[in-house]
């Protein structure tokens, strides 16, 4: 058994107070690594189902060679998973807190050498969603590129922002960016905390040939009851 609590790393950021920290779950049994920024938690080790299945739901039915980027490292169970996809060819993993892919880089998080020594992972530091308005797009050494798939878990919900800059990347114009940096047939996968929102996934419908919700449901023994998340998943035209 590990220390009860241990402060792994702690950072001053542009976006906040930065904290990594361990610790002992005696209700669970097991060791959880936490992001916190500020006073929010941006993710625990504790429930990684719907993260998981973000990028299975993502890559599901897309024939190989696939090129992915994941936006939002964090604890990096999003990216491992869709490493396990043997169909994938290559995935941009961009995250703008450098110390977030220092710590996966310094093998302070499970998996994480692992994640940033595979070759076909590049972790990228950048905001990811100034590439998304921007003119090159996600690859900084190839403008222009295309990918068949763009899996995104950065905010908590496409109303619950971690910055209110982020707001366009999820109005027609944003969306209509996001679209054409996809192949045909390629696949936007969005991670919400929140239940699945009808406006939202209706201005998915408007931008792409098809859009849903799915609702990923999981146990949380904390509160006795069953938890939900969202994965909004919407595809071009072949």
């Amino acid at each position: 058994m590990s220390a009860r609590f241990e402060e792994l790393d702690w950072c001053r950021t542009a976006l906040g107070e930065l904290v990594l920290r361990r610790r002992w779950d005696p209700v669970f049994d097991r060791e959880v690594h936490e992001i916190k920024l500020d006073d929010e938690f941006l993710m625990s080790s504790l429930f990684t189902v719907s993260e998981v299945e973000l990028a299975r739901l993502a890559l599901a039915g897309l024939p190989a060679p696939l090129d992915v980027v994941v936006g939002g490292l964090g604890l990096g169970y999003t990216a491992r998973t869709v490493l396990d996809d043997d169909k994938v060819r290559s995935m941009l993993v961009i995250d703008a807190l450098g110390e977030v892919i220092d710590w996966h880089r310094r093998g302070l998080l499970p998996g994480g050498e692992e994640l940033a020594g595979d070759p076909r992972c590049e972790l990228v530091h950048a905001d990811f969603f100034a590439l998304s308005r921007s003119a090159g797009g996600y690859d900084p050494t190839a403008p222009g590129r295309l990918f068949h798939a763009i899996i995104v878990d950065i905010d908590h919900s496409p109303r619950h922002l971690l910055h209110p800059t982020n707001a366009d990347f999820y109005r027609p114009a944003g969306l209509e960016r996001l679209r054409g940096r996809l192949h045909p047939g390629g696949v936007f996968a969005l991670w919400s905390n929140d239940p699945p929102d009808d406006d939202f996934t209706a201005v998915l419908a408007d931008h792409f040939a098809q859009a849903r919700a799915e609702v990923v449901r999981f146990p949380n023994p904390l509160q006795q009851r069953d938890a939900l998340s969202t994965v909004y998943l919407a595809s071009t035209a072949d």
